[in-house]
């Protein structure tokens, strides 16, 4: 099928798709890029695939839809836009956590929280669950720093303190992290590492301290004294690195 209008109603749904509150009331999202267009066909989500009309992409999907540069100039959301796109259905939360989980505690900048589901997926985390109010895990500049890799794990969005009261009730212990004064992660014994969760936390203030207060323990990553803090990203890398080890 080959689209010519801005008024097209599925133009108009693809541009609205910029949009959380639009994500949010569909279910739906758009990737671009051949290299996450291909993840997004190989976890089953794509409802269309969107191909510039010169561009060709061979997946097995019966819905294709052809536009013009100057329409995918209004539907992309990078400054050099792809060729190559897709409508995607979100992913279904599952409810089964694992014995190694993530918590992020209202990060706000997307490209931190791709970071940091990159690193989940590097570090073999089971699910990741963000707070209320993290950062829209379908922001395209989300989606775009995980490289694709957020179709790997599973990630659910509830209550940091509901999910400890959860987490107490099965005895799997719950590190918060500190920039100090907390415990040096590289001394976690085997028994610490064998079933956790991690909680980090916002970029300008940290975990909220009602969440902090209420942990196993407190981590912190010993480094130079010349540096303050390390980018949330960076933080979390090193932390699930040290208890995967």
């Amino acid at each position: 099928m080959l689209i010519t209008s801005l008024d097209n109603e599925r133009v108009k749904k693809y541009i609205k798709l910029k949009e959380k509150k639009y994500r949010d009331q569909t279910g739906e999202f758009i990737v671009e890029g051949s290299h996450l267009v291909l993840e997004a066909y190989k976890a089953g989500l794509i409802k269309e695939l969107i191909l510039e009309k010169e561009a060709v992409f061979p997946l097995d999907i019966k819905d294709i839809v052809y536009l013009p540069m100057d329409i995918i100039n209004k539907v992309s959301t990078v400054e050099t836009p792809q060729t190559v796109m897709a409508l995607c259905s979100k992913k279904e939360e599952n409810e089964s956590l694992g014995d190694h989980i993530l918590m992020v505690d209202d990060v706000q900048d997307p490209g931190n929280l791709g970071t940091i589901i990159r690193s989940a997926v590097a570090f073999n985390i089971d699910t990741v669950i963000l707070s209320k109010n993290t950062v829209d895990l379908y922001n395209p500049k989300t989606i775009r720093a995980t490289q694709g890799m957020f179709f790997h794990i599973n990630v659910i969005k509830k209550d940091l303190l509901e999910v400890m009261k959860y987490l107490d009730d099965i005895d799997v212990p719950v590190y918060g992290t500190l920039v100090e004064h907390g415990e040096d992660v590289r001394t976690l014994n085997e028994k610490d590492k064998k079933k956790f969760a991690l909680i980090v936390g916002n970029e300008e203030n940290g975990v909220h301290k009602e969440i902090s207060d209420k942990c196993d323990k407190n981590l912190y990553i010993k480094m130079n004294s010349d540096v303050e803090s390390l980018n949330v990203g960076v933080a979390t890398s090193i932390l699930l690195y040290e208890l995967g080890r």
